[in-house]
């Protein structure tokens, strides 16, 4: 380390070979700020071939861009599809009360307020210091105190190194923040729709145990005249048991949905309004015409590794930067005088000024070894970045192939649903005729409340996609957006 010091003003002032060497140190100083002015660290291209447009369900928005990421756009309410009000109150309370989404907001708090410092190791800072040390022979004693003074430059691309760690930290938090929302909605949505569809199941199960009862009936009275078989009855009766136990399913399914609910909402039980029974949210002749362009700047996860890029570099640029000298300027001014008066003295003082410089000499392989490293991180979360943009593109084509599928499952269901109520209002047009018994009349019920379970899980799959499509977009509006002026990554330097 090179200090370069004046004993005092005075001695300063005095001495022309001290002025010359301050002189020449603050050149040298400035030289190498110049030199280092110089040194950055480039951040890797993240650019990812992808396709032209959308392949699945005829959808022909072009992907954007991923090395272009812009602010994500500002309609995301994708759950107001269904247009249930009550749907719409439960993702707000979530929203405001989830307990995940509060941590996250709350580490969100923090980064902001480190990074709004993030520049304090590049700062003076100043220090008072006292001491009391001793002469070795123990004749006497002092007491020092003074001010010293350090001022890190941040050279050789240690400052921008300092400030993208900072801002990666921040992107993070965002990311972070952003993931919890976008789960925790869909989480609501899904329960939701879980416990609709389960109260739709058992009222359906009902429906199809009564008519089982009927059968069963009618069947023990055909026995005893002669005009049914013990066999056939057997069977009435198994059917009629099975569709008993059937209703467990529906009415656990029931308790665990609102249970999740009171979860993610906060509260400590459920809310008893949700187990009255209410109709199961539909998209109805919803079909998606457009997907977001602009995915690659909405999901999450996407703008979380985006971050940890940033994160490896600044890394990176640190590492970089210990290869070469550590330059800082430094002071003191210190005052002694003796506390013990085993000889004369008079209070003292000496002051330093200059700069300071750490040279790596005997270490600097194992510096040039972790930059090496660092560098080969930066190159992994490259890849792990690509490999994030390639996943979600697949996701999103999976999902939307998916619920085209759902679509047409749930139009073919609702035919034959209607074809079979057509079936069954028959059937009691023909007991009134006297062409038809109650045999009839239940066998045509079952067979349509049958038809009826079909099509409330198609149209819960169809639900449930749909969700899964607006978690895979990032939480994003279904609308087609045009697409936004953006900045390359290097906007997140700054």
């Amino acid at each position: 380390m090179i200090l370069a010091t004046i004993e005092s003003a005075r001695l300063a002032s005095a001495n022309p070979w001290c002025r010359r060497g301050l002189q020449q140190a603050l050149l040298a100083a400035a030289t190498a700020c110049l030199l280092a002015g110089c040194v950055s660290t480039p951040l890797p291209d993240l650019r990812v071939d992808l396709p032209a447009q959308w392949r699945q369900a005829g959808i022909n928005t072009t992907l954007t861009d991923t090395a272009r990421p812009a602010p994500a756009p500002e309609s995301r309410e994708w759950w107001k599809a269904f247009g249930d009000p009550k749907l719409d109150a439960l993702v707000d309370e979530a929203l405001a009360a989830n307990l995940d989404i509060g941590q996250v907001q709350a580490r969100l708090r923090a980064a902001r307020a480190l990074h709004a410092h993030a520049d304090a190791p590049l700062r003076p800072n100043l220090h008072f210091r006292t001491s009391d040390p001793i002469d070795p022979d123990a004749s006497a004693s002092f007491l020092l105190a003074g001010f010293d003074s350090t001022w890190e430059l941040g050279l050789f691309g240690r400052s921008e190194a300092i400030h993208r760690l900072s801002r990666a930290d921040l992107d993070s938090a965002h990311a972070d923040v952003r993931v919890v929302q976008v789960s925790v909605t869909a989480e609501v949505a899904r329960e939701w729709v879980e416990l609709r569809s389960a109260q739709q199941r058992e009222e359906l199960l009902v429906a199809i145990r009564d008519a089982r009862h009927t059968q069963f009936e009618k069947l023990q009275q055909r026995r005893q005249l002669g005009l049914a078989t013990p066999q056939v009855a057997a069977q009435a009766g198994a059917a009629l048991a099975q569709s008993e136990a059937a209703l467990a399913e529906p009415r656990i399914a029931t308790q665990s949905a609102a249970q999740a609910l009171a979860v993610l909402l906060g509260r400590s039980e459920p809310d008893p309004d949700w187990l009255h029974v209410g109709e199961l949210p539909r998209l109805g002749d919803w079909r998606m015409t457009a997907a977001p362009a602009d995915l690659l700047r909405t999901r999450p996860d996407i703008a979380h590794d985006q971050a940890a890029v940033l994160h490896a570099a600044g890394e990176l640029g640190i590492a970089r930067a210990d290869r070469y000298p550590s330059i800082a300027i430094g002071g003191s001014i210190v005052w002694s005088t003796s506390e013990i008066e085993a000889r004369p003295t008079n209070t003292n003082s000496i002051a330093a000024l200059g700069p300071m410089i750490d040279i790596p000499l005997f270490d600097w392989g194992m510096r040039k070894a972790q930059a090496d490293a660092k560098g080969d991180l930066l190159q992994a979360a490259a890849l792990a970045y690509r490999k994030t943009v390639l996943t979600a593109v697949a996701e999103v084509e999976t999902v939307l192939g998916a619920l085209e599928q759902q679509r047409l499952r749930e139009q073919a269901n609702s035919q034959a649903w209607q074809a079979l109520d057509e079936v069954s209002r028959h059937s009691r047009q023909r007991r009134q005729l006297g062409l038809a018994s109650a045999l009839d009349i239940a066998a045509a019920d079952v067979d349509r409340d049958q038809a009826g379970l079909q099509l409330l899980d198609a149209r819960s799959a169809r639900a449930f996609d749909y969700i899964a499509l607006g978690k895979s977009l990032g939480g994003a509006s279904m609308i087609a957006a045009e697409p936004a002026a953006t900045s390359a990554i290097t906007g997140h330097d700054r």
